[in-house]
C-alpha cells in the first residue's frame, strides 16, 4: 500500500501536470497564513476528508515551484502543529516531510482522515465544520454535517428514513411499486406484503414494526412525487428550454417530480424530443441533435454523484440552441481531467449500485466513456466539463464544422479521442485524428497541426519516446 508521502509526491504531480489545479486531496501554500483560524478550517476539511489530505509549501497560486527556507519551514511545522492540537475539537496528530520535487524542497503537512466526524473548529458548535470542495476549503452545510455523523454511524444517505411509521397502504401510495415492477419486467403480484418484501430487498423501505420506513433511497428512486418528501425538498430535475444562446428569454420550463428510476427512460425521451429537429417527407422523422446514450449517461451520473447536503440546488438541464448543459449540486471527487480513465469515485455508492442493478447505469464506471464515445461517433465537439465550489456542470455542443471550431475545442476532442483509445489499449495516429474529425487523407496536415497542440497542451505525448518519424509517430494520454 502507498504510503502518505509517496502518495503526497504523486498528488503535487497530478495537481500541476498538464493543467495546473488544487485538487481535494492537495493544498498549494506559498507561505505561512497569519490567520489561524483559517489553517484550522483547512485541518478540519483534510480531517474530515476520505483518506485524508495534505498542505504543500513552496507552490505559488499559479502552480510554480520555490525552496522553502529552513527557518520557514521550522516556524509552519511548529505553528500547523499547534494548531491541530489547539484551535480543533480534539487534538490531532499531524506529520511532516520535507522531499524533493523537480529540484525544489518542498514542505509537505499531512492531516490523515478521523474516525471521528466531523472534526469542528474548538469554542464553536459541531456545525462549525469544513470540507474539501473542488479543490478548495469551504464550510459544511447542516446537512451535510447531519449526514456526516450519520455516516460515521454507518448509516449513509440512502439509508435513511424519508418518511417513517408509514402503513402498507401509505407506502403504496407515496411509492411508484408499479414503475419498479416494470423496470424489473415482471408482473406486479397480487399480494401488498410481496411487493413490499421485495421492495425491501432493495432497500426502499423497511419494518418498523408494524408499520414501515420509507428509506431516501426508496423515495428518491420511485416517489410518485418527490414534494410528498420533506428531506427531498428541492431534488426534482428541471428543464430550461431557452430561445436563443443566452437564458435571457425563456420558452419554457419543466419539473421533473416523480422518483428518479420511474422517471427515467421518460426523461430521456423528453430530452431526445426538445432537442432533436423535425425531419417532413412521407413520414415525420425526429433527427436527434445530441446521441441518446450520451444523454443517457450524463443524465444517470448527474443523478448518482449530487450531493444530497448541498440545498438550494435542483439537477438541471438547460437547452440553449448552441448547447445543452446538465448541472448538478456537489463538486467532482476526480479531477475533471480524468473523468474518462479513473474508475467512478461516488458520494452515493448504494444509490450507484442500484441504479446499475435497476439497468439505468449499463455498467458501473463506464458512464462517461460511453458520452464521449457516442459524441465521436456523431462528430461533433468535444464534451466540456467544468466545476465549482458547490457544482458540477457538463455541455454538449450540436454539430460544428472544424473551421468554426476553437483551437481548445480541437485539443479536447483530441485529447479524449487519446483517452478513449488508450482505455482499449491503441495509440492515436495522425489517421485516428483525421477520422475522429473526418478529414480526408489530403488534410492530414490539419490532423498533425491539432495533435501537435494536444502535445503542447500536455494532454497528450508520444507513445515511444524512441521512434522519430513523425510519419510514423503514435500517441496516448499524459497519464499513460
Amino acid at each position: 500500500m502507498m504510503d502518505w508521502k509517496e502518495k503526497a509526491i504523486k498528488t503535487l504531480k497530478d495537481s500541476l501536470f498538464p493543467v495546473p489545479a488544487e485538487l481535494n486531496e492537495l493544498d498549494w501554500k506559498s507561505g505561512l497564513s497569519t490567520k489561524t483560524d483559517r489553517l484550522a478550517q483547512h485541518i478540519s476539511a483534510f480531517a474530515n476528508y476520505k483518506g485524508g489530505g495534505m498542505l504543500v509549501y513552496g507552490v505559488n497560486n499559479d502552480g510554480t515551484c520555490f525552496n522553502m527556507s529552513k527557518e520557514d519551514i521550522d516556524l509552519t511545522i511548529e505553528k500547523l502543529g499547534n494548531i491541530a492540537k489547539n484551535n480543533l475539537c480534539y487534538s490531532i496528530q499531524i506529520d511532516h516531510s520535507v522531499m524533493e520535487y523537480e529540484g525544489y524542497s518542498l514542505l509537505f503537512i499531512y492531516i490523515p482522515e478521523q474516525k471521528e466526524k466531523p472534526v469542528y473548529l474548538r469554542g464553536r458548535d459541531i456545525f462549525d465544520a469544513y470540507h474539501r470542495s473542488a479543490g478548495q476549503t469551504v464550510k459544511m452545510s447542516k446537512n451535510q454535517v447531519k449526514a456526516m455523523i450519520a455516516e460515521s454511524q454507518g448509516i449513509t444517505f440512502e439509508q435513511q428514513a424519508a418518511k417513517e411509521a408509514q402503513t402498507v397502504e401509505q407506502v403504496l401510495a407515496l411509492l411508484d411499486y408499479k414503475a419498479f415492477y416494470e423496470r424489473l419486467d415482471r408482473n406486479v403480484p397480487s399480494s401488498t406484503d410481496t411487493i413490499l418484501s421485495k421492495m425491501s430487498d432493495y432497500g426502499f423501505c423497511e419494518r418498523n414494526g408494524e408499520l414501515w420506513n420509507i428509506t431516501n433511497l426508496g423515495a428518491i428512486l420511485y416517489a410518485n412525487d418527490l414534494r410528498d418528501f420533506p428531506t427531498l425538498s428541492g431534488r426534482e430535475i428541471v428543464i430550461h428550454k431557452y430561445v436563443g444562446s443566452n437564458n435571457q428569454q425563456q420558452e419554457f420550463e419543466q419539473h421533473i417530480t416523480r422518483g428518479y428510476a420511474a422517471a427515467f427512460e421518460d426523461l430521456i425521451n423528453y430530452v431526445m424530443r426538445i432537442t432533436g429537429t423535425e425531419k417532413i417527407d412521407v413520414n415525420r422523422e425526429q433527427i436527434p441533435t445530441y446521441p441518446r446514450v450520451a444523454i443517457r449517461e450524463i443524465t444517470a451520473n448527474m443523478l448518482v454523484h449530487q450531493d444530497f447536503g448541498i440545498t438550494g440546488m435542483p439537477i438541471m438541464i438547460e437547452i440553449y440552441s448552441n448547447r445543452i448543459t446538465f448541472t448538478n449540486p456537489g463538486a467532482p471527487l476526480n479531477n475533471i481531467n480524468r473523468l474518462i480513465d479513473l474508475p467512478p469515485n461516488s458520494r452515493n455508492e448504494k444509490l450507484a449500485q442500484t441504479l446499475f442493478m435497476l439497468h439505468i447505469c449499463e455498467k458501473r464506471g463506464s458512464g462517461i466513456d460511453r458520452a464521449v464515445a457516442a459524441i465521436e461517433e456523431m462528430v461533433l465537439p468535444a464534451v466540456k466539463f467544468t466545476k465549482g465550489e458547490e457544482h458540477t456542470r457538463v455541455f454538449l455542443y450540436p454539430q460544428k464544422s472544424l473551421k468554426d471550431m476553437t483551437k481548445q475545442e480541437k485539443i479536447d476532442a483530441c485529447y479524449q479521442h487519446a483517452c478513449l483509445m488508450y482505455e482499449e489499449d491503441t495509440p492515436i495516429n495522425n489517421q485516428s485524428v483525421r477520422e475522429r474529425f473526418e478529414l480526408n487523407k489530403n488534410k492530414s496536415s490539419v490532423a498533425s497541426r491539432i495533435i501537435a497542440d494536444t502535445l503542447e497542451a500536455g494532454l497528450i505525448k508520444p507513445a515511444d519516446e524512441e521512434t522519430m518519424s513523425r510519419k510514423y509517430m503514435t500517441y496516448i494520454p499524459f497519464y499513460g
